[in-house]
C-alpha cells in the first residue's frame, strides 16, 4: 500500500469518528478519500477488513453504546446523533449488533451514575487477581480527549499496521490511560492506543512507550467496551479498599484479548491492569 492510500484510509476513519450523525454513504466517503467510488470500496476493505458500510455501522453503534451507559441522554437523541432517522431503525440496528434493545442495554446495570452515589458492595462484580506483569515495549498513537473515543486512534493504528505489514511484529493491543477522568477535563485527558512491538525501529508516525512490569492487579472484564468504565469502579471501589494493596505511581492500562471485528460485543474480553507497589 502507498503512503497516499494510507493517508486516504486515515482521513476517512477520522471523518467517520468525527461525524457519526452525518451522511456516511459510500459516495460521500469516496469523496473524502478523493478516490473513485469503485476503487475506494476495494481499497478500504483490503486495508480494514470491512466494507465502508460495515465500518460505519460498527462505529456508530459503538458510539451509541457508550452514550447509553455513560450519559443520561435520551435514546431518540442518541439515535439522531449517530445517524439514524428515528428510534425504531436505531433500535433494530442496535439489537442486531448487541443482542438487546437500547433501553434494555441501559437498564442492564451497565449505566453508572456519578461515582459518589455508590457504596462499597454496589459495584458490578468481576474476577480480579494479582500477578507479575512483564515489561513491555509498545508502539502506537497518542489520544487526547474522551476515553470513550480512543477507538478513533485504534482504528488509525490498525490501518497503519495493515498498510505497513506490521502485524507479524505486533503482540496484544493495549491502551494506557494517564489521567483520572473525574479530575481532568475531558478535552485534556491523555491516553495511548497501540500494541506490544517485537520489531526493531519504531514505525514512522508512531510513538514508543514502555510499561515497566511488576506486581499488578488484573480485572478480567467480559462484555462491550462501553461497560469498562463501570468495571473500574469495581477495581477501585470494592477490591482495592479490601485488598491491603496500594497502587503504584503508574497509569492503569488495558489489554484487549480479542477483536471487536471478530466477536460479538458481549464476548469481548479485556484485562484492566492496575500496577501495584
Amino acid at each position: 500500500m502507498t503512503t497516499s492510500t494510507e493517508a486516504r484510509v486515515l482521513r476517512v476513519l477520522n471523518y467517520i469518528h468525527d461525524n457519526p450523525g452525518a451522511d456516511l454513504s459510500l459516495d460521500v466517503l469516496a469523496d473524502v478519500a478523493a478516490m473513485s467510488r469503485f476503487h475506494w470500496h476495494r481499497v478500504f476493505r483490503a486495508v480494514t477488513g470491512e466494507t465502508c458500510a460495515q465500518a460505519v455501522r460498527r462505529l456508530r453503534l459503538h458510539r451509541a453504546a457508550n452514550w447509553l451507559v455513560q450519559s443520561n441522554r435520551k435514546i431518540d437523541e442518541i439515535a439522531k446523533s449517530v445517524g439514524y432517522p428515528n428510534q425504531k431503525s436505531f433500535a433494530r440496528a442496535f439489537s442486531e449488533a448487541y443482542g438487546t434493545s437500547p433501553s434494555a442495554f441501559r437498564k442492564a446495570g451497565r449505566w453508572m451514575p456519578p461515582r459518589n452515589n455508590f457504596q462499597i458492595g454496589e459495584y458490578p462484580m468481576h474476577p480480579i487477581t494479582t500477578r507479575s506483569e512483564p515489561a513491555r515495549r509498545l508502539v502506537g498513537l497518542p489520544h487526547r480527549g474522551s476515553y470513550m473515543e480512543i477507538g478513533k486512534s485504534f482504528e488509525a493504528f490498525g490501518a497503519l499496521c495493515e498498510t505497513r505489514a506490521l502485524w507479524a511484529q505486533m503482540g496484544p493491543m493495549l491502551a494506557i490511560y494517564y489521567d483520572n477522568p473525574e479530575e481532568v477535563a475531558e478535552a485534556h485527558l491523555r491516553s495511548f492506543a497501540g500494541g506490544v512491538f517485537h520489531g526493531d525501529d519504531v514505525p514512522q508516525g508512531m510513538e514508543e512507550h514502555t510499561l515497566p512490569g511488576g506486581k499488578t492487579a488484573v480485572l478480567t472484564y467480559k462484555g462491550p467496551y462501553s461497560g469498562i468504565a463501570a468495571a473500574y469502579h469495581t477495581l477501585y471501589g470494592n477490591w482495592l479498599p479490601q485488598s491491603g494493596e496500594e497502587p503504584a505511581e503508574q497509569p492503569c492500562f488495558e489489554i484487549y484479548l480479542n477483536n471487536p471485528r471478530e466477536v460479538a460485543p458481549e464476548d469481548l474480553l479485556t484485562e484492566i491492569c492496575m500496577p501495584l507497589k
